[in-house]
Formats: C-alpha cells, sequence, structure tokens
C-alpha cells in the first residue's frame, strides 16, 4: 500500500512516495521544462519507484486552484480547479502535461483547493481583504508543518521563487498573505507604485512586472526562472553587492509580513515554520539566523524540508484514505 503527493510548483512539478506507515519512500522533481518537450515522464518516473497498483490515493495540487473549495475527486473538479491561467505567473505547460498524465492512469486521484474568497474555512476578513491568498500547495506545506511540529498557532513561511506566509490558529488555516501583496521571493513579489505605472503608462503587462518583482529585480537578474535562484546564489557566493542587497531585502519583507500575521492571530504564537527552498537555506546564508536577527528569539523556529509541498500532499492522501473529513478548515467531500 502506498500513497502519492503531488506540488505543482514554480519551477517544477515534485512527488513523494509514502508507505500506509507515513514512512517517505522517495521525493523526485520534474522540470517544468523537461516535461512540456516530452523529454521526461512523470507516469514513467512513478512506474520506476512504485507499483501503481498498490497506491490506494493520490493527492494533487495544480495552479491557483481558485475554482474549488474542498478537497474532492479530480473527477468531480472542472477546468483542473482552476478559474483562469492569466495572470498566475509564468506559464509554460509543463504542470499542465504532468496533470494529464495522471489523468490517464486511472489512478484514485484527489485534488486539494487553494486558499481564496470563497474558501468558507477562511477568516471572514482575511476572506473580504483578497481574492487569493496561497495556491493549493500551500495548504499541504501547512499540513506537513502540523504533522512535523505539532503545533496548533504558527506562522509558516515558505520561501522559493515566491514568498506565501500562511497563519495556522486552532489547527486551522485562518488566512494567508500572497506573493503579489506582501513579502518577496526570488522571482515574484509585490507590485509596487513603480510597476503600477509602466502598467499604465507604457503597456507592461501585470504578470510580467509580477515574475520580475522579487529579489531578482534587485539584484538585476533576467532569464528563465528554473535558473534564477542558482544565479542569484552565485552571486552571493561571489560578494556581488546587489545580490546581497536582493537577499538581505527579501529576508526583511519576510519578517514584516511574519510580523503582520502575528499581530492578527487571537492565540500566542507558538513558532515559526520554514520552507521553500530558500526558507530552508543553510547557505550561502542562513536563513533561519538571519530572519531570526528581526526577531531577537521571540520564536522559536523550526526548519522542515523544502519538499514539504509533495510531503504534506502524500500526508493529505493518507489520512483522508484514513477517513478524515477535514482537513486544516478545508472539509473534504469524497
Amino acid at each position: 500500500m502506498a500513497f502519492i503527493g503531488m506540488d505543482h510548483g514554480t519551477t517544477g512539478i515534485s512527488f513523494c512516495i509514502m508507505s500506509d506507515e507515513g514512512e517517505v519512500i522517495d521525493v523526485f522533481k520534474i522540470g517544468r521544462e523537461e516535461s512540456k518537450k516530452g523529454l521526461v515522464s512523470a507516469t514513467e518516473e512513478l512506474t520506476k519507484r512504485v507499483d501503481l497498483n498498490e497506491v490506494k490515493l493520490m493527492a494533487v495540487t495544480y495552479a491557483m486552484g481558485d475554482g474549488i473549495n474542498q478537497i474532492l475527486p479530480v473527477s468531480q473538479v472542472k477546468d483542473r480547479g482552476i478559474l483562469s491561467i492569466n495572470g498566475a505567473g509564468k506559464v509554460t505547460g509543463g504542470g499542465t502535461s504532468v496533470f494529464d498524465e495522471l489523468e490517464q492512469l486511472n489512478l484514485p486521484l484527489i485534488m486539494i483547493p487553494g486558499l481564496h474568497k470563497d474558501s468558507t474555512s477562511l477568516d471572514r476578513l482575511f476572506r473580504a481583504a483578497y481574492s487569493h491568498q496561497a495556491s493549493p500547495e500551500k495548504v499541504s506545506i501547512s499540513y506537513n508543518a502540523i504533522k512535523e511540529t505539532g503545533w496548533s498557532n504558527f506562522i509558516v513561511a515558505d520561501i522559493s521563487s515566491n514568498s506565501v506566509d500562511i497563519l495556522i490558529e486552532d489547527g486551522k488555516i485562518k488566512g494567508a498573505i500572497d506573493a503579489c501583496l506582501g513579502a518577496m521571493g526570488i522571482v515574484h513579489g509585490p507590485l509596487d507604485l513603480e510597476m503600477l505605472r509602466d502598467i499604465d503608462e507604457n503597456g507592461a503587462s501585470a504578470n510580467g512586472c509580477f515574475s520580475h518583482a522579487g529579489a531578482i529585480k534587485i539584484a538585476d537578474i533576467d532569464g528563465k526562472v528554473a535558473n534564477m535562484k542558482d544565479e542569484l546564489l552565485k552571486n552571493y557566493r561571489e560578494g556581488d553587492e546587489k545580490a546581497k542587497l536582493a537577499i538581505d531585502t527579501l529576508i526583511m519583507t519576510v519578517a514584516m509580513e511574519i510580523a503582520g500575521l502575528d499581530v492578527v492571530c487571537g492565540n500566542p504564537i507558538e513558532g515559526i515554520v520554514l520552507t521553500g527552498s530558500v526558507g530552508s537555506a543553510a547557505e550561502p546564508f542562513n536563513f533561519k539566523d538571519e530572519i531570526d536577527k528581526y526577531f531577537k528569539g521571540k520564536y522559536e523556529l523550526k526548519v522542515i524540508s523544502k519538499e514539504s509541498g509533495a510531503i504534506g500532499a502524500a500526508q493529505i492522501a493518507m489520512d483522508v484514505y484514513g477517513g478524515r473529513k477535514e482537513i486544516l478548515g478545508i472539509e473534504v467531500n469524497i
């Protein structure tokens, strides 16, 4: 018996294969570009690692997840659970090709929703304030965070190509701050006044601005999304002042966002969970140590796997198969 989780990430699609005892058997990633070009097959990669006849349930995430607000069988979800692909970051088609492959496998599939204005599980003030708060893998990341810490009141900081911070209160997701609203990630970030003027006056696209509003904007880096983080960290290691300023600024914006979520939590915060390729980084800078310079030891900081999205999705699959009717306040309807 096995369970699979899929994280539809910015730079690639990650999978976690988990035993029925909750042990992680394998985690692997498929690049978006490679998938789109047919250079790699999700089906082939899965069958190398697990007997598909042994898979009892697979939980998947896809894009914004704003077309659904419950955990549902994929067979009951229209349009892959999204309202639109426009304005959602760089579109390559790699994630879509993987999704199409999975549908052809005849595996039992469930889909995790994103967090948005129609998510009845969220605090009504967050729903009123923001049309979109987080994509579906932030739900699975948060679930893995609960499993790893045992906390009920905490903030998850997922820092990678984009930065999204999620507030969990009494074991349920209360709300979140999406990448286009608050903290910078490596690639994506908030649309500030200069960008809004560029859109109005020069015809720049909002999507294009969003995809260049992260730390790369400060470091003056452009190119393929999959390569930007490596280039930024390379420059940082080599002592480039722009790269250092970019990383330092990113960390500051994340600290501000975490502090803001703490203010609106009705219970004392037990700690902060750090994840993502940057949030879990120990070199060339230690993200945990650097952000704690702002918090001055106020919070317990715990780093979990940068693959927490895929791992958490597998954990959701296992617990839904076991009969759970809600995940982090989100209704399970299968």
